[in-house]
């Protein structure tokens, strides 16, 4: 059992909130203190201390603080589609409660967050298998497969951005890319992906920059690498999307190889 895409982060107290964004795997957070909020295009989720919120892969979504005073405290999980399908023998599955309140549950989280510091695979691989043992029951299975969103003729933008992830990106180059003034490439890009272009480009980066990062990456050369201006503005921008510095990021990350 492979656990390339199996990670998780700890949020001691979240301060800024999260801009729209969407994960490549599943977001499986457990709230230790104060109230998560979960903003969709038409709907908002929210859990309290003790349950746990789960988003599926590519569901933009952003996490509004409710209260800019009060602690936000949670541990997250990012689990890829194609290691739940391996768990689960194959099924492809939607979770459609957002909010568990299972005690067991919480639980096993807790136990599979604890094996993963151990990074001993077998450990992890039975506390895993039993986690997600407690989570299909508030899953359906879906036959549709998890793909990248429905860009709706931006997928040439999307494959650009992705070719030329460490330029500098303009909104004018992005908009006569497609021949839009870029007041209506806003706006349709937005009402395609949810996110403004420069939006998503940050998100873009962000999350490439982070899959760069090991125990001896050197965070200034990865900064200047995706063209931040400095470490102050990749260190803000990185925070701004993952919840912690790139420098924690950095010092909790696990290695199962």
């Amino acid at each position: 059992m492979a656990f390339d895409n199996l990670e998780y982060i700890t949020i001691e107290n979240q301060t800024t909130d999260f801009p729209k964004h969407f994960h490549e795997t599943f977001c499986i957070s457990l709230i230790h203190k104060g109230i998560e909020q979960i903003d969709f295009d038409n709907q908002s989720f929210f859990s309290e201390k003790g349950s746990i919120s789960i988003t599926n892969p590519y569901e933009t979504h952003s996490n509004p603080l409710i209260d800019k005073n009060s602690c936000l405290k949670f541990d997250t999980i990012y689990l890829s589609n194609d290691l739940m399908k391996y768990l689960l023998n194959g099924k492809n599955i939607r979770f459609v409660n957002r909010k568990i309140n299972n005690e067991k549950s919480n639980q096993l989280f807790v136990e599979l967050k604890n094996a993963m510091d151990t990074r001993n695979p077998e450990t992890v691989g039975l506390f895993l298998k039993q986690f997600v043992n407690t989570l299909k029951f508030y899953s359906e299975e879906d036959e549709k497969e998890y793909s990248q969103q429905n860009l709706n003729g931006f997928k040439e933008i999307n494959n650009y951005i992705e070719d030329n992830i460490y330029d500098k990106f303009c909104l004018e180059d992005l908009s006569r890319m497609v021949n839009i003034n870029k007041y209506g490439f806003v706006k349709k890009f937005k009402a395609s992906t949810g996110m403004t272009p420069m939006n998503y480009v940050l998100m873009k980066k962000i999350f490439s920059c982070k899959n760069l990062i090991d125990s001896n990456s050197e965070l200034t050369e990865i900064a200047y690498r995706y063209n931040f201006t400095d470490m102050s503005h990749f260190s803000k921008t990185f925070k701004r999307y993952v919840g912690i510095s790139p420098k924690v990021y950095q010092e909790n990350f696990i290695d199962f190889s």
